[in-house]
């Protein structure tokens, strides 16, 4: 699935990640990024792009979004190139 945030969500950052980390969880939130629903866990999605999973819940009252953990992907897509993030 694709989700997508139509304005700028605010990210509260629980585990205090590196600042490029959350502007680029925002970035990818604004424009659409494959997630994957949490099957155990109402409104939680891993987000991804070519190199990072983020683990996140999504308030369904405020819209607000939580970032609770990052790591990078076992294996990166050949599309991709050799660019980490």
């Amino acid at each position: 699935m694709v989700l997508r945030l139509n304005q700028l969500p605010l990210i509260e950052d629980l585990r205090k990640h590196p600042a490029e980390l959350v502007e680029n969880l925002r970035a990818l939130l604004a424009s659409g990024a494959v997630a994957k629903p949490d099957p155990r866990r109402e409104n939680f999605f891993e987000v991804e792009n070519c190199t990072r999973v983020y683990y996140i819940h999504v308030a369904p009252a405020t819209g607000k979004v939580y970032l609770l953990g990052t790591w990078l992907k076992d294996e990166v897509p050949a599309e991709c190139g050799k660019f980490v993030a």
